[in-house]
C-alpha cells in the first residue's frame, strides 16, 4: 500500500522542498482536522510494552472471522482462483469492463507501492526478522477479506446502459443496512465512504505517489544538485507525468485494465528478480535468515514489546499493505466481466497473496539476508532507545547495494513503476466517489479527471505532511464503515460460494464457458 503512516517519509525524501511557505500554510489549517480524526483511527492500546492501534485489530480480525466462516476458502480455493483469473469459467459476451485479470491487476496496482519497499524496512527495523512471519499470517487472512468485499461488489454492482459499471461499497452498503431496516445509516455510511474514498484518492492515492516518483528520479540524477534539482524541473516533470496519467485514465477502466495488466506483471518481475539476485548472491545467508524469521516471531531481541512487538508490527505492515477490508478493491474488481460474482472473489483473494506473502516478504528477505549496515544500525537504534530514525527506502536501497553498486537504480525503477500504477488505479477510485456525489454524465466525469491531474502536478512540486497524514486517517475510515456492511451480508457470500463450488464439481460451470457468445 502506498500510504498509512509513510508521510514521513515523503517529508524525508520530499519532490522538491519547494515552496515552504505554502505547505506550511495549507498544514496549518489541516493539522487540527488530522490531529482529531488520527486520534480515533489510530487509537492504540498498550498490550505488553507495545502499542497496538486498535483499527489493526479490526482488519485482522475480520480476516480470522471470514477465514473460519468460509471454511479458510483462500487455502482450499486457491488452485480455483488460478483457474478462475486465466479465464477457464469465463466468456467474452459476459457483463462488464475488464478480464479478470484485467481486474486483478488493476487491483494490486493500487496496493502495491512504496509500502512493499520502504514500509516492510521499517518493520523488520521496528519488529526484528520475526515481524516477516506475523506479516504473511495476516496476508493470508486477508486473503479471505478480499474475497468476501469483492464478491459483494459484483453480486451488487449496477451495470449501465453505456456498458460502464458502478460497484462496490457504493452498492453493498446501502443494501446491507436494508437489511436490518436502517437503510437511512446505510445511506449516510455510504456518503462517508465515499468521501474517504475521494480524499484519500487525490491525496495519498495521486499526490503522494507523484510526490515518490519525482523524488525516486531525482535522486538517481544527482539529487538536489543534478538536472531536476529545481522547483522549475519539478514543475515540468510534474506535467509530464500529468499527461501520462490523463492518457491512461481518459479511457476509464478499460483503459486502466490494459495498462495495469502489462505493468503490473512487468513490475513485479523487476522487483521480484531484483530481490533474488540480491538473495541468491548471498544464498550462505538463506537457512539464517528463515530460521531468524521463524525464531524471531515467538523469541525476538530488541523489540518493544517481545513476541507482541512483534506480532503487532508484522499485522500492521500487512494490513497498511493490501488494503483487506477498506473496500478499495472491490470498486475495481466489481467492473469485471462475469455474470458469477463469486468468481471475482476467488480471483480478488490473489491480492494479498500477490501484495504481502511474496513481495513484502520479498523485501524482508532481501533486507534480513544481505544485512546492509544500515540496517544493522537501525536495529541497534531501536534496541536502545525503542525508536527508528532510518529512511525505508534508503535501507532496502543499502540492500541491493551490497550485492551491486548500481543496483539502487533497479529499485528507483520499481519505485517509480509502483507510484506510477498507483496513481491510474486510483484515479478510478476517487473518480466512483465523485460521481456518486456529482452524476456520471460525461462533463462530470471530464472535470474530474483534469482535476486528479491538476493535482498530480501539484504533488510533485509540493509536500503537504498534515493533508497525508489526514488521507492515511480517511482510508481507514472506509475500513470501519464497510467492514461492518460485510459481515451482515456474509451470509449472500457464503450463499453464492456454495452454489459455485456445486456448479463446478457438476461440470455446469465448464459448460457455461462453451456455450456459444451471443
Amino acid at each position: 500500500m502506498p500510504h498509512a503512516a509513510l508521510s514521513a517519509m515523503a517529508a524525508s525524501t520530499s519532490g522538491s522542498g519547494t515552496l515552504p511557505s505554502i505547505e506550511s500554510a495549507i498544514d496549518r489549517v489541516f493539522e487540527p482536522i488530522t490531529s482529531a480524526l488520527s486520534s480515533v483511527i489510530f487509537f492504540s492500546v498498550s498490550i505488553g510494552g507495545a502499542s497496538f492501534p486498535l483499527i489493526v485489530g479490526w482488519l485482522v480480525l475480520a480476516g480470522l472471522i471470514f477465514t473460519v466462516y468460509f471454511g479458510f476458502i483462500q487455502l482450499r480455493g486457491f488452485k480455483l482462483a488460478l483457474e478462475t483469473v486465466r479465464g477457464k469459467f469465463s466468456r467474452n459476451s459476459d457483463p462488464g469492463e475488464v478480464t479478470h485479470f484485467q481486474a486483478l491487476t488493476s487491483a494490486v496496482s493500487g496496493t502495491v507501492g512504496l509500502g512493499n519497499i520502504a514500509g516492510v524496512a521499517v518493520a523488520v527495523t521496528l519488529g526484528g526478522p520475526g515481524a516477516t512471519f506475523w506479516m504473511i499470517v495476516a496476508g493470508l487472512l486477508g486473503m479471505c477479506t478480499k474475497f468476501a468485499e469483492c464478491t459483494l461488489g459484483v453480486k451488487y454492482r449496477e451495470v449501465h446502459e453505456d456498458g460502464t459499471v458502478t460497484g462496490g461499497p457504493f452498492r453493498y452498503l446501502s443494501v446491507a443496512f436494508s437489511r436490518i431496516k436502517i437503510s437511512a445509516i446505510g445511506t449516510v455510511l455510504t456518503a462517508v465512504f465515499a468521501v474517504a474514498i475521494f480524499f484519500f484518492g487525490v491525496a495519498g492515492g495521486n499526490m503522494f505517489q507523484a510526490n515518490q516518483t519525482f523524488a525516486q528520479v531525482r535522486n538517481v540524477t544527482g539529487g538536489a544538485e543534478g538536472p531536476l534539482g529545481s522547483a522549475t524541473a519539478a514543475f515540468v516533470f510534474g506535467i509530464v507525468l500529468a499527461v501520462l496519467v490523463g492518457l491512461v485514465i481518459l479511457g476509464g477502466i478499460s483503459s486502466i485494465g490494459r495498462v495495469t495488466s502489462r505493468l503490473v506483471p512487468a513490475m513485479a518481475i523487476i522487483y521480484i528478480v531484483a530481490c533474488l539476485i540480491v538473495i541468491l548472491g548471498n544464498a550462505g545467508q538463506i537457512p539464517g535468515a528463515v530460521q531468524e524469521i521463524v525464531t524471531g516471531a515467538f523469541q525476538p531481541e530488541g523489540v518493544a514489546g517481545g513476541v507482541l512487538g512483534a506480532l503487532i508490527i508484522g499485522f500492521q505492515r500487512a494490513a497498511f499493505s493490501n488494503e483487506a477490508g477498506v473496500g478499495s478493491a472491490a470498486i475495481a474488481h466489481s467492473a469485471v466481466k462475469t455474470r458469477r460474482p463469486v468468481s471475482e472473489g476467488f480471483v480478488a483473494l490473489l491480492e494479498p497473496f500477490i501484495d504481502t506473502v511474496i513481495i513484502c516478504t520479498m523485501t524482508a528477505l532481501t533486507i534480513v539476508i544481505a544485512r546492509p549496515q544500515s540496517w544493522l544500525d537501525a536495529r541497534a537504534e531501536v534496541a536502545a532507545t525503542g525508536s527508528n530514525s532510518a529512511d525505508g527506502v534508503v535501507l532496502t536501497s543499502d540492500a541491493f547495494a551490497d550485492v551491486i553498486s548500481w543496483f539502487p537504480i533497479v529499485l528507483a525503477i520499481a519505485v517509480v513503476l509502483f507510484a506510477f500504477s498507483t496513481l491510474i488505479t486510483w484515479s478510478y477510485y476517487s473518480e466512483k466517489a465523485w460521481c456518486h456525489f456529482f452524476g456520471r454524465s460525461r462533463a462530470s466525469v471530464l472535470a474530474f479527471r483534469v482535476i486528479y491531474c491538476v493535482f498530480t502536478v501539484i504533488g510533485t512540486v509540493l509536500t503537504f505532511g498534515q493533508v497525508l497524514n489526514l488521507a492515511d486517517a480517511m482510508l481507514f475510515v472506509c475500513a470501519l464503515v464497510n467492514i461492518i456492511g460485510l459481515y451482515i451480508l456474509a451470509p449472500v457470500v457464503k450463499k453464492e460460494l456454495q452454489e459455485y463450488l456445486r456448479d463446478r464439481r457438476s461440470g455446469k460451470l465448464a459448460e457455461e464457458a462453451r456455450e456459444p457468445v451471443a
